[in-house]
Protein backbone atom coordinates (compact mmCIF):
# COMPACT_ATOMS: atom_id res chain seq x y z
CA UNK A 1 0.00 0.00 0.00
CA UNK A 2 0.86 3.78 -1.01
CA UNK A 3 1.65 6.07 2.16
CA UNK A 4 -1.13 7.80 1.20
CA UNK A 5 -3.36 4.67 1.14
CA UNK A 6 -2.48 4.24 4.72
CA UNK A 7 -3.19 7.57 6.01
CA UNK A 8 -6.54 7.04 4.28
CA UNK A 9 -7.09 4.25 5.96
CA UNK A 10 -5.75 4.90 9.28
CA UNK A 11 -7.62 8.68 9.59
CA UNK A 12 -11.15 9.03 10.08
CA UNK A 13 -12.34 11.21 7.15
CA UNK A 14 -14.08 14.15 9.84
CA UNK A 15 -9.80 14.41 10.42
CA UNK A 16 -9.41 14.75 6.66
CA UNK A 17 -9.42 17.65 3.76
CA UNK A 18 -11.48 17.22 -0.01
CA UNK A 19 -10.04 18.19 -2.69
CA UNK A 20 -12.34 20.26 -4.76
CA UNK A 21 -12.88 20.54 -8.48
CA UNK A 22 -11.80 23.53 -9.45
CA UNK A 23 -14.52 25.95 -10.47
CA UNK A 24 -12.78 27.15 -13.79
CA UNK A 25 -11.27 23.94 -14.99
CA UNK A 26 -12.92 20.50 -14.23
CA UNK A 27 -9.91 18.45 -14.61
CA UNK A 28 -8.10 20.29 -11.86
CA UNK A 29 -8.09 20.21 -8.18
CA UNK A 30 -8.23 23.07 -5.43
CA UNK A 31 -8.11 22.55 -1.80
CA UNK A 32 -9.90 24.95 0.75
CA UNK A 33 -9.05 25.30 4.15
CA UNK A 34 -11.25 26.28 6.62
CA UNK A 35 -11.06 27.34 10.20
CA UNK A 36 -14.15 27.91 12.09
CA UNK A 37 -13.63 31.01 14.94
CA UNK A 38 -15.94 32.23 17.50
CA UNK A 39 -15.93 35.88 15.37
CA UNK A 40 -16.32 34.48 12.23
CA UNK A 41 -14.79 31.40 9.99
CA UNK A 42 -12.19 32.32 7.80
CA UNK A 43 -10.33 30.11 4.62
CA UNK A 44 -7.73 29.79 2.14
CA UNK A 45 -7.49 28.63 -1.48
CA UNK A 46 -4.66 26.55 -2.66
CA UNK A 47 -4.60 25.67 -6.54
CA UNK A 48 -2.54 23.73 -8.13
CA UNK A 49 -3.11 20.61 -6.18
CA UNK A 50 -2.06 16.85 -7.47
CA UNK A 51 -4.34 13.72 -8.10
CA UNK A 52 -6.18 12.62 -4.90
CA UNK A 53 -3.95 9.87 -4.93
CA UNK A 54 -0.78 11.49 -4.81
CA UNK A 55 -2.34 13.48 -1.84
CA UNK A 56 -3.53 14.22 2.03
CA UNK A 57 -4.79 16.57 3.81
CA UNK A 58 -5.15 16.53 7.46
CA UNK A 59 -6.89 18.39 10.10
CA UNK A 60 -4.05 18.47 12.54
CA UNK A 61 -5.89 20.50 15.60
CA UNK A 62 -8.75 17.85 15.30
CA UNK A 63 -6.11 15.59 17.27
CA UNK A 64 -7.13 15.79 21.13
CA UNK A 65 -4.78 17.98 22.94
CA UNK A 66 -2.78 15.39 25.43
CA UNK A 67 -3.22 17.95 28.48
CA UNK A 68 -4.02 14.56 30.63
CA UNK A 69 -1.26 13.76 30.08
CA UNK A 70 1.49 16.61 29.64
CA UNK A 71 1.80 19.60 31.77
CA UNK A 72 2.12 21.84 28.55
CA UNK A 73 4.49 24.44 30.04
CA UNK A 74 6.96 24.00 26.70
CA UNK A 75 3.96 23.97 24.18
CA UNK A 76 4.34 20.52 23.73
CA UNK A 77 -0.03 19.96 23.61
CA UNK A 78 0.26 23.01 20.77
CA UNK A 79 -0.84 21.61 16.92
CA UNK A 80 -0.57 23.46 13.76
CA UNK A 81 -4.05 23.40 12.12
CA UNK A 82 -3.26 21.48 8.88
CA UNK A 83 -0.62 18.94 7.41
CA UNK A 84 -0.42 17.97 3.28
CA UNK A 85 0.65 15.33 2.90
CA UNK A 86 2.50 14.92 -0.84
CA UNK A 87 4.09 11.83 -2.54
CA UNK A 88 3.95 12.02 -6.36
CA UNK A 89 6.47 11.63 -8.88
CA UNK A 90 8.18 14.78 -7.94
CA UNK A 91 8.20 14.82 -3.67
CA UNK A 92 7.86 13.38 -0.92
CA UNK A 93 6.61 16.26 1.54
CA UNK A 94 4.78 17.56 4.66
CA UNK A 95 3.81 20.87 4.08
CA UNK A 96 2.49 22.10 7.97
CA UNK A 97 0.41 25.19 8.06
CA UNK A 98 -1.29 27.74 10.61
CA UNK A 99 -3.80 29.75 9.84
CA UNK A 100 -4.40 33.13 11.75
CA UNK A 101 -7.32 35.92 11.04
CA UNK A 102 -5.22 38.58 12.19
CA UNK A 103 -1.18 39.21 12.63
CA UNK A 104 -2.07 39.96 16.30
CA UNK A 105 -3.62 36.51 16.48
CA UNK A 106 -0.92 34.57 17.90
CA UNK A 107 3.25 35.18 18.67
CA UNK A 108 5.94 33.90 16.23
CA UNK A 109 6.92 31.75 19.15
CA UNK A 110 3.59 30.42 19.56
CA UNK A 111 3.15 29.48 15.97
CA UNK A 112 6.32 27.48 15.86
CA UNK A 113 5.20 25.62 19.07
CA UNK A 114 2.30 24.67 17.07
CA UNK A 115 4.40 23.60 14.00
CA UNK A 116 6.53 21.74 16.45
CA UNK A 117 3.18 19.89 17.80
CA UNK A 118 2.33 19.06 14.31
CA UNK A 119 5.54 17.55 13.69
CA UNK A 120 4.80 15.30 16.50
CA UNK A 121 1.39 14.18 15.51
CA UNK A 122 3.14 13.14 11.81
CA UNK A 123 5.96 11.23 13.89
CA UNK A 124 3.50 9.18 15.80
CA UNK A 125 1.21 8.62 12.58
CA UNK A 126 4.80 7.12 11.10
CA UNK A 127 4.97 4.89 13.98
CA UNK A 128 1.56 3.53 13.77
CA UNK A 129 1.71 2.78 10.05
CA UNK A 130 4.96 1.15 11.02
CA UNK A 131 4.16 -0.66 13.81
CA UNK A 132 0.25 -2.10 12.38
CA UNK A 133 0.54 -1.64 9.12
CA UNK A 134 4.30 -3.29 9.06
CA UNK A 135 5.86 -1.06 6.93
CA UNK A 136 9.13 -0.32 7.82
CA UNK A 137 9.78 2.50 5.38
CA UNK A 138 6.19 4.20 6.44
CA UNK A 139 6.43 8.43 5.87
CA UNK A 140 10.13 8.14 5.50
CA UNK A 141 11.98 10.83 3.32
CA UNK A 142 9.68 13.12 3.73
CA UNK A 143 10.87 16.69 3.82
CA UNK A 144 9.31 19.43 5.13
CA UNK A 145 7.85 22.93 5.15
CA UNK A 146 6.41 25.35 7.38
CA UNK A 147 4.08 28.10 6.29
CA UNK A 148 2.19 30.65 8.46
CA UNK A 149 -0.83 32.48 6.45
CA UNK A 150 -2.12 35.49 8.42
CA UNK A 151 -4.34 38.46 7.78
CA UNK A 152 -6.73 36.24 6.12
CA UNK A 153 -9.60 38.10 7.05
CA UNK A 154 -8.44 41.09 5.82
CA UNK A 155 -8.96 42.65 2.53
CA UNK A 156 -7.12 40.21 -0.23
CA UNK A 157 -3.97 41.15 -2.27
CA UNK A 158 -2.23 39.31 -5.07
CA UNK A 159 -0.33 36.36 -3.23
CA UNK A 160 2.60 36.04 -5.88
CA UNK A 161 5.72 35.29 -3.67
CA UNK A 162 9.42 35.04 -4.92
CA UNK A 163 11.53 32.41 -3.77
CA UNK A 164 13.28 32.69 -0.53
CA UNK A 165 17.05 32.88 -0.08
CA UNK A 166 16.12 29.75 2.66
CA UNK A 167 13.98 26.88 2.80
CA UNK A 168 11.31 26.84 5.33
CA UNK A 169 12.13 23.49 6.28
CA UNK A 170 12.09 24.34 9.97
CA UNK A 171 9.21 25.88 12.53
CA UNK A 172 11.30 28.86 12.74
CA UNK A 173 12.37 29.63 9.03
CA UNK A 174 8.22 29.82 8.09
CA UNK A 175 7.40 30.83 5.24
CA UNK A 176 5.14 33.86 6.25
CA UNK A 177 2.09 34.92 3.79
CA UNK A 178 -0.69 38.26 4.29
CA UNK A 179 -3.58 38.88 3.35
CA UNK A 180 -3.59 36.05 0.80
CA UNK A 181 -5.89 35.85 -2.24
CA UNK A 182 -5.18 32.43 -3.78
CA UNK A 183 -2.26 30.43 -3.32
CA UNK A 184 -0.69 27.91 -5.50
CA UNK A 185 0.75 24.42 -4.34
CA UNK A 186 4.17 25.00 -5.99
CA UNK A 187 5.08 27.87 -4.46
CA UNK A 188 4.07 26.76 -0.53
CA UNK A 189 6.75 23.90 -1.29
Amino acid sequence: MSDISILKALLKSSARVALSEHPYNKEKQQLILTEDDPAGGYSVTIDGMPDDSEVVVIKVDEFVAPTAIFVGGKGECKRADFAIVLNDNDRKMVLYIELKARSSTSSEGEIIRQFKGARCFFAYCREIGKQYWEERAFLEGYSERFVSVRNISISKRESRMRPEKSAHDQPERMLKISSPHCLRLSHLT
